[in-house]
């Protein structure tokens, strides 16, 4: 049986973890955690929490991780790989994009980047990964002629079933209940960094409520929110709705 391999790409501060913990709830699914983020760390130096031990505990040769990445060597029939946009640091090759099937994950920038600068203060640009996801969505929809399925985490929670059926039809798989609850706690495919970032999926059993919050960012982001809000709107018109 050939494996399906689909590949989620997301920014920081999203509703990723949530969406893997989804996936891994499929019996016919095996997940992989950010597996390009020892790389990141070792090429950007970037003081994130943990840094040394993920690089010391995960492979940090981009070419080996691709591999790893385009390998069927488990027996289940999708492969679902949590990704990071600001982790395609511009020297890694692309061409491997076109052998997978991709989807993007996208967050109102506001909410991302008050989030974001709890754990990371005063982040850059290419720290929220929103340029490189741009870029990515770009090289695939180039690559395969049609854009690639979009979702966006606030349609997600507010009605994970629905969304997620559309997100299954658009990547032609068939949608599985099981998809809309997992156990709490800790996940044996869960990164070692997770302590650091996982605090609030570690508590859920699902995806949580959507609340409406107008919390504006601090003045000294603003200019950062503006450059996040371009790049966010040419990638909104694409998420798949119910009407579509």
């Amino acid at each position: 049986m050939a494996q399906r391999i689909i590949a989620m790409w997301s920014g920081p501060r999203n509703i990723s973890t949530a969406l893997m913990r989804s996936w891994a709830s499929r019996a016919d699914t095996r997940v992989i955690d950010e597996p390009f983020y020892a790389h990141y760390l070792q090429e950007t130096g970037y003081d994130h929490p943990g840094a040394r031990e993920i690089i010391d505990a995960y492979e940090t040769d981009w070419q080996r991780v691709i591999d790893h990445l385009l390998a069927n060597d488990n027996g289940k029939a999708i492969y679902y790989q949590k990704h990071m946009t600001q982790h395609m640091l511009q020297h890694i090759d692309r061409s491997w994009l076109s052998k997978i099937s991709n989807c993007f994950l996208i967050r109102d920038p506001r909410r991302m980047l008050l989030s974001f600068a709890k754990v990371i203060p005063n982040p850059r640009l290419d720290q929220t990964g929103m340029p490189q996801q741009v870029e990515l969505f770009n090289t695939v929809k180039q690559a395969t002629g049609q854009a690639p399925p979009v979702i966006a985490a606030r349609d997600v929670l507010r009605n994970p079933e629905a969304t997620l059926r559309r997100l299954c039809a658009a990547l032609d798989v068939d949608f599985d209940r099981a998809m809309l609850r997992w156990r709490p706690g800790k996940h044996a495919s869960d990164g070692i960094w997770g302590e650091h970032w996982y605090a609030s999926v570690e508590r859920s059993t699902g995806f949580a409520p959507y609340h409406e919050d107008d919390t504006p960012v601090p003045a000294k982001m603003r200019a950062l929110l503006e450059d996040c809000q371009q790049l966010y709107d040419q990638m909104a018109p694409y998420c798949i709705r119910q009407e579509d």
